[in-house]
C-alpha cells in the first residue's frame, strides 16, 4: 500500500521526550484516507511499554515546566497560536486528505483552536491562590494552586484541532505536562499537527508527548494510560459508551477525570420563530462536518403551526448544499470518516424506514464512506434512530402541539449535551431554555454554537465534570492550604 506524502512526513514516530522513536515492538499501522482507502500516514503501534515510556518522560519533564516562569509558559502558547494561524492552508490540506473534513471545517478548527489558546494562555498568569481568613493572631492563611502532574489527553478525530488544544492547552498553561493518545482515525489532525507547533514555539522536550496505537490495541493501551499512578489527571473526549470505560478506570485508580461525551441534541422552533432564520441555523447544526459533532442537532422539534413552512425552509436550504468532494470550498457534507461509519448511518435510516419512518430526502445505501444529507419524520420509539446518537447527516422531525410537549420531547433522551430554542420572543425562549435539561442552551442560535470563553460540558450521559468558570483551570490544579505563623504559638505541652 503507497503512502501518500504528507506536507512533513510520510511516517512518523511515537513522540517522546522531544524524540520520534518507533515502538518498542517495532509496530506500525496505517491511518488511512476516508475518500480512496488508501493510506495517509503510518504511525507506530503503541503497546502498554511504550506508554510507560512516554509517560516516564512527561513526569521527568513536570518539575521544569511546573516551574517555568508563568510568563514563559503564556508567551509560548500565544506564540503556537500565531503558528496556527501562519498554517490554515497546509492543515487544511492534512484535514481533508486524513478526516476527509470539509475545508469549511477545517479553517474553522484553526481559528477556534488558535483562539482557544489564546484564551488558555490567559490562565498561565490568572491568580494561582488565595488569602483566607483565620481566627489565628499573626498567621498568614493561604489556598494555593499547583499543577496536578502528568495529564492523559485523549482526542477523537471529529473536531481533531479544536478537541487537541480544549485538552491540553490549559493543562500546559497552569504547569502540567501532557500526553496526547490521538486518534486512530486522526493522529496528525488530533495530535501530531499541534504537538509540532508547540515544540517549533519553545516548549521543552518531554512536556507534549504523543502515543499512537492500532485501533485493535486500543483497550490495552488506553488502560494503561489512565492506570499509569504518575497521571494525576484524566482528559477524555468521545463517545458515551468509550467514555464509560475510561472513567470507570480513572475511578479505580482515584484519578480525576473530565468526561465530554456524545449528544442527541434537540432544536425547538416555536410557533413564532423566524422560520427561515431557524432553517439557516438548523441546517447548519445538522449538517457541519457531515454531522460528525459532538453538538449536531439530531431531533428538529416544531410547533404544529410552524412545522409546514419550516419543513419546506428546510429542504430547499439542503437542496443548495454542496455535498460530496470536501476540497470544493462549498461542501458542507463530505465523506464520513470511514465507510463503517457511512454504513451505521444507512442502517438507522433503514431500520427507520422499515418501521414506518417517512423519508422527506435523502437516504438510501452508503456509497463508500459516502452518506448523503438526509431527513426523516414520523419517527417513533421503537426505532434505533429515535435513541441513538446519529453522528452522521441524517435530522429527524417531530410535530408537537405545544412548548411543554416540546420541553418534554427534547428531555426524553438520556443524553444532555447542547440544545438550542427559535424564537422572536426572547423572554420566551429563555423561559424555555431553562426547562432543558442540557450543559448549553442557545436561544435563537444553533446547537453547535461554541465560544472559548464560556463553560464546556454536557450533562447526564453527556459528560462528567466540565471546564467551568476559570476554564479548566481548577481541574488541572491542586489546591493546598499552607499557613505562615510570625510568632510562635502557646502549645499545651
Amino acid at each position: 500500500m503507497t503512502v501518500i506524502p504528507l506536507p512533513t512526513a510520510s511516517t512518523r514516530g511515537l513522540l517522546i521526550g522531544g524524540k520520534e522513536i518507533p515502538a518498542v515492538s517495532g509496530r506500525t499501522t496505517d491511518d488511512t484516507n476516508p475518500r480512496t482507502g488508501a493510506a495517509f500516514v503510518r504511525v507506530p503501534a503503541a503497546e502498554p511499554a511504550d506508554i510507560q515510556l512516554a509517560v516516564t518522560a512527561a513526569q521527568e519533564a513536570f518539575t521544569g515546566w511546573a516551574t517555568t516562569a508563568p510568563s514563559t509558559r503564556r508567551q509560548i502558547l500565544n506564540d503556537t497560536a500565531d503558528l496556527l494561524e501562519e498554517r490554515v492552508a497546509e492543515f487544511t490540506e492534512i484535514m481533508t486528505a486524513e478526516t476527509g473534513g470539509t475545508r469549511i471545517w477545517a479553517s474553522f478548527n484553526i481559528h477556534m483552536s488558535a483562539t482557544l489558546i489564546r484564551q488558555a494562555a490567559t490562565m498561565a498568569t490568572s491568580p494561582a491562590g488565595s488569602v483566607l481568613a483565620t481566627d489565628v493572631p499573626g498567621e498568614w492563611s493561604m489556598a494555593v494552586r499547583e499543577p496536578a502532574g502528568v495529564v492523559a489527553a485523549f482526542v477523537p478525530w471529529n473536531g481533531p484541532l479544536i478537541l487537541c488544544a480544549r485538552a491540553i492547552a490549559v493543562a500546559l498553561a497552569t504547569g502540567n505536562p501532557v500526553v496526547i493518545r490521538p486518534s486512530e482515525d486522526g493522529p496528525i489532525t488530533s495530535g501530531y499537527f499541534l504537538a509540532d507547533l508547540l515544540t517549533e514555539a519553545g516548549l521543552p522536550a518531554g512536556v507534549v508527548n504523543v502515543v499512537t496505537n492500532d485501533r485493535a490495541d486500543a483497550p490495552e493501551v488506553v488502560a494503561a494510560l489512565v492506570a499509569d499512578p504518575r497521571v494525576r489527571r484524566v482528559n477524555f473526549t468521545g463517545s458515551t459508551p468509550v467514555g464509560r470505560i475510561v472513567g470507570q478506570l480513572a475511578g479505580e485508580h482515584l484519578t480525576p477525570a473530565i468526561l465530554e461525551l456524545g449528544g442527541k441534541n434537540p432544536i425547538i422552533v416555536l410557533d413564532d420563530a423566524d422560520i427561515a432564520y431557524a432553517a439557516a441555523g438548523i441546517t447548519v447544526a445538522k449538517f457541519m462536518n457531515s454531522g460528525q459533532i459532538c453538538m449536531c442537532v439530531d431531533r428538529v422539534i416544531i410547533q404544529d403551526s410552524a412545522y409546514d413552512a419550516l419543513t419546506e425552509a428546510f429542504l430547499a436550504k439542503i437542496a443548495t448544499l454542496g455535498q460530496g468532494d470536501p476540497e470544493d470550498p462549498h461542501t458542507l457534507v463530505g465523506p464520513l470518516i470511514n465507510a463503517r461509519a457511512a454504513q451505521r448511518v444507512a442502517e438507522l435510516v433503514a431500520d427507520a424506514l422499515a418501521k414506518g419512518a417517512t423519508l422527506l430526502t435523502g437516504g438510501g445505501d452508503a456509497d463508500g464512506a459516502f452518506y448523503p444529507a438526509t431527513v426523516l419524520s414520523d419517527v417513533t420509539p421503537d426505532m434505533r434512530i429515535y435513541h441513538e446518537e446519529v453522528f452522521g447527516p441524517v435530522a429527524t422531525l417531530f410535530r408537537v402541539d405545544t412548548e411543554q410537549d416540546a420541553v418534554a420531547l427534547a428531555n426524553d433522551t438520556p443524553y444532555g449535551l447542547s440544545s438550542a430554542v427559535y424564537t422572536e420572543n426572547g423572554s420566551r425562549g429563555l423561559a424555555v431554555a431553562r426547562l432543558l435539561r442540557h450543559g448549553a442552551v442557545h436561544v435563537n442560535d444553533h446547537s453547535v454554537s461554541d465560544e472559548p470563553q464560556a463553560p464546556v460540558g454536557g450533562v447526564k450521559d453527556s459528560g462528567y465534570g466540565h471546564f467551568g468558570s476559570e476554564w479548566g483551570a481548577e481541574f488541572f490544579t491542586e489546591t493546598r492550604w499552607i499557613t505562615l505563623a510570625d510568632r510562635h504559638s502557646t502549645y499545651p505541652v
